[in-house]
């Protein structure tokens, strides 16, 4: 099903499958990845058969070990960057997504890798994967949300500590820190990913959405802004759910 160069994409059974797919290059983000996610996750987005997705790579070494340094530290302009960063805001479009998207993880989660990782709801990992930011050893600092989803995931010591030093996380620290739902064998990824992509796909999808957005919009407001927040959505849900009511009548 997939047309893309660097990112294969299929579904079956309202799972959208999105696999980073440059594993001679450790998966590595570059221009062309950030074009094809960026068609994906408008596809993922619109497409009212898809309940869930899932986030996973091709290779055996990483999931992504960040961006491609050799096409990303020679851009033509800091004007021309600015406008394609415009026009192809692939974090924006992680961050719209409605559905649920569960990261399958393993090997090198490193910059880009972890900032994907981090725009997903759910992330699962081997018990071989590596996590971290490594930008400031470079002379630069995380570009794609790194400064901001990262404190909100682990808190702001946690996160300033990775960020400020380039150290890395394995598996079982990232767990401990809440960077991960779980952690399981490189042989259990696929098959942990598949079963709780089917469970939340079993169920009701507007109550599916209307939840992640009461959570993600809800992290933004105040406690007594959020409770109106999930209150709002509740009502809403339930009008539809009495207007199929009728139509089905």
């Amino acid at each position: 099903m997939s047309a893309f160069q660097t990112v294969l994409y299929d579904k079956e059974d309202g799972i959208a499958y999105i696999t980073l797919n440059r594993p001679q290059k450790l998966n590595a983000y570059n221009t062309q990845m950030r074009d094809d996610l960026y068609e994906i996750l408008g596809a993922v987005k619109d497409d009212s058969e898809v309940r869930v997705a899932i986030l996973r790579a091709a290779g055996e070494k990483a999931f992504c070990a960040g961006a491609d340094l050799s096409e990303f530290l020679t851009a033509p302009s800091p004007l021309v960057a600015r406008q394609v960063r415009w026009e192809r805001d692939v974090w924006g479009r992680f961050l719209a997504i409605p559905q649920p998207v569960i990261a399958a993880m393993h090997g090198f989660v490193l910059g880009s890798g972890i900032e994907m990782a981090l725009c997903c709801d759910i992330r699962i990992a081997t018990d071989d994967a590596q996590f971290g930011l490594p930008e400031t050893t470079l002379g630069i600092i995380p570009a794609a949300g790194g400064t901001q989803t990262l404190p909100r995931v682990v808190g702001r010591g946690k996160a300033l500590e990775m960020l400020l030093t380039g150290s890395r996380l394995n598996a079982e620290q990232a767990l401990h820190a809440g960077l991960l739902n779980q952690v399981v064998s490189r042989k259990d990824l696929a098959e942990t990913a598949l079963k709780m992509a089917q469970k939340i796909a079993s169920l009701n999808p507007d109550a599916v959405r209307a939840t992640k957005e009461a959570v993600t919009r809800g992290l933004d407001l105040g406690l007594s802004d959020g409770v109106k927040l999930e209150s709002q959505l509740s009502a809403n849900l339930q009008c539809r759910v009495r207007l199929r009511k009728r139509e089905s009548e």
